[in-house]
């Protein structure tokens, strides 16, 4: 019961900012704290999604976690298969990518959790993980990308 509470303070500090909720949602660690603050989301009609993606971060990789946030707002609602919603759900996982993608000349092991957030007017990618050349090099990084829709 007391994560409980320390979730719903921090909740209270965001109150509906896309781009903390989201952060927020992609930061949790393990399920208990995902489902309390997906509990909490629902009770203040926060509209949302969570979805996890790994792999190397080769090309294909950066075409995986497009399909994987284009795929989780369309199925959750928070998306229209239209132009216009697609171009800034796209735009935000763009720049969420910027703060988790490192540019290097090896292939990178990336582990992320993957936190939307949308309001009537902008939409929040977040997204936090690991990443490493080798196994023992990992180290954790984050991106949060906002845009207009």
């Amino acid at each position: 019961m007391e994560e409980m509470s320390a979730i719903q303070s921090v909740f209270k500090e965001a109150g509906t900012r896309v781009g903390y909720n989201a952060l927020l949602l992609a930061l949790t660690r393990n399920l208990s704290d995902e489902s309390h603050l997906k509990r909490i989301y629902k009770e203040n009609k926060i509209r949302f999604v969570v979805t996890e993606i790994g792999g190397k971060s080769d090309v294909d990789f950066q075409d995986k976690i497009n399909r994987a946030v284009i795929g989780a707002s369309l199925n959750e609602g928070l998306a229209e298969k239209n132009p216009h919603d697609i171009h800034a759900v796209l735009h935000a996982a763009e720049e969420a990518k910027r703060g988790v993608l490192i540019n290097t000349t090896s292939s990178t092991n990336i582990a992320l959790k993957i936190g939307i957030v949308r309001d009537d007017h902008w939409v929040a990618v977040a997204m936090f993980g690991e990443s490493s050349i080798h196994p023992i090099t990992g180290h954790e990084r984050c991106g949060l990308g906002i845009m207009h829709i």
